[in-house]
């Protein structure tokens, strides 16, 4: 089997579109690392509010002066057309040029990826250094793409738990010739589906799904509404092998238990990292599985230079959408390490139960040889006691851990010390000792 890097210098330059021969070649390829479902769905087809997009190619794409000196072409790179450009021949002149010549805002000597999906209209991309040489009155483009009914394409990987309930994994296979976005996501997931099959068996179902962009999300929830009510959480990989910190977003209920849980195991593996709320740090596939209709709580992790700033969700990192987004800025070190915290993270998701007490009062923590001396560990001392008031069937080990702001690990050894003692036990659901409650 190949190694994730492998993988990304293998696919990373296949123009892999939402519907392409990039991405289906891209998809298969993929599939030979592991037992893969891919699903199919036609052009026009309905997918509640949207329709599945065009296969689209482009054949030939460039810009020339009228003496035919050839100044861009997509030949020379993928993303000197504009992702599903309107075909266009003839002159224009300089000022209509640049109402459909695009470039990068923050670095000159970049090429950026532009996509009009939706808005029907032609277009090509260049550095800004080459733009600002363009001083003729008028120039030639030629731009040769067609549009064509195809297949939509998802691949879905599957490992079978103890339960029906589905925990969801996905990124998304789209963006031509880029590395960090998103292909680091889909061998991370390939990596973490690897693991889990090979045992033991998992708790939840897992099912890993590799999409383009949104349109997939919803090409794969609207044909698959019988699994939403067993979808019990999710984690959307993106961008994982830059050079940034971890980041985890929080779903849009981030009181959910599968919120508190990730974000305590998180919190615990990554301790120079950034948690933040939904739709502050980056926007993708997590907004389709947390939106009306469906309300699963899907988080996002990734690497972004500044999670804190909201100019993250335009320009994450600085090879973001750009010719630079190659597999240079990316490491087979950057992308164990994610691997790793998500395993983690998923184990966390195995074992958080709620905490069910089998004592009454305050316990006599000496009498069963887990008293914390207050003298030598002040810190445990306390911990000890804000941890046994909180089990009550209605905490989970995370969210003690979140609500007390202290590591999972920490209340996972101290509960074990009370379980080894018979004092509680735990359960998938909740099952509350109020004796209020219980009237």
């Amino acid at each position: 089997m190949a190694s994730m890097m492998e993988l990304i210098n293998e696919i990373w330059h296949l123009e892999r579109e939402l519907v392409s021969d990039g991405f289906d070649k891209a998809l298969y390829r993929l599939a030979e690392e592991i037992s893969m479902q891919i699903h199919e769905y036609r052009s026009g087809t309905q997918i509640w509010t949207w329709k599945v997009p065009e296969k689209w190619t482009c054949h030939e794409a460039y810009l020339e002066t009228l003496s035919g000196e050839r100044l861009i072409d997509y030949a020379d790179h993928p993303l000197h057309i504009v992702s599903y450009s309107l075909p266009f021949e003839g002159e224009v002149s300089r000022t209509e040029l640049f109402k459909h010549l695009h470039t990068h805002k923050n670095e000159s000597d970049l090429i950026p990826f532009v996509f009009k999906y939706y808005q029907r209209d032609w277009g090509l991309c260049c550095t800004q250094e080459l733009k600002n040489t363009l001083q003729d009155d008028k120039y030639r483009v030629v731009i040769k793409t067609s549009f064509e009914e195809g297949e939509l394409k998802v691949g879905e990987v599957v490992v079978e738990g103890e339960l029906e309930d589905i925990f969801v994994l996905a990124a998304h296979l789209c963006h031509p010739h880029m590395a960090n976005d998103d292909l680091t996501g889909v061998v991370a997931g390939l990596e973490l589906m690897k693991r889990l099959a090979e045992g033991p068996k998992p708790k939840y179902t897992y099912r890993f799904l590799i999409l383009p962009e949104t349109v997939g999300s919803v090409a794969y929830l609207s044909s698959h509404e019988s699994l939403i009510p067993q979808m019990r959480g999710g984690l959307f990989l993106e961008m994982l092998g830059n050079d940034s910190k971890l980041t985890l977003q929080r779903s849009l209920d981030a009181n959910k238990q599968i919120d508190n849980t990730l974000v305590a195991a998180f919190k615990e593996q990554v301790t120079d990292g950034y948690v933040g709320d939904y739709r502050t740090i980056i926007c993708n596939d997590e907004r389709q599985f947390n939106s009306p209709g469906v309300k699963v709580p899907m988080l996002s992790i990734s690497r972004v230079e500044n999670p804190e700033k909201i100019e993250s969700l335009y320009q994450p990192y600085p090879e973001y959408h750009s010719s630079a987004d190659t597999p240079e800025i990316v490491t087979e070190e950057r992308l164990n390490q994610a691997v790793n915290v998500i395993y983690e993270m998923i184990r966390a998701v195995e074992r958080d139960l709620y905490v069910v007490n089998h004592f009454k009062g305050e316990v006599f923590a000496s009498g069963y040889g887990i008293w914390i001396d207050y003298r030598e560990n002040p810190e445990g001392h306390r911990n000890l006691f804000k941890i046994m008031e909180r089990c009550d069937g209605e905490h989970t080990i995370s969210g003690i851990a979140e609500e007390l702001g202290i590591t999972y690990k920490a209340v996972w050894d101290i509960l074990n010390s009370f379980a080894e003692k018979e004092l509680i036990s735990y359960s998938p659901s909740p099952r509350s000792t109020d004796p209020h409650k219980s009237v």
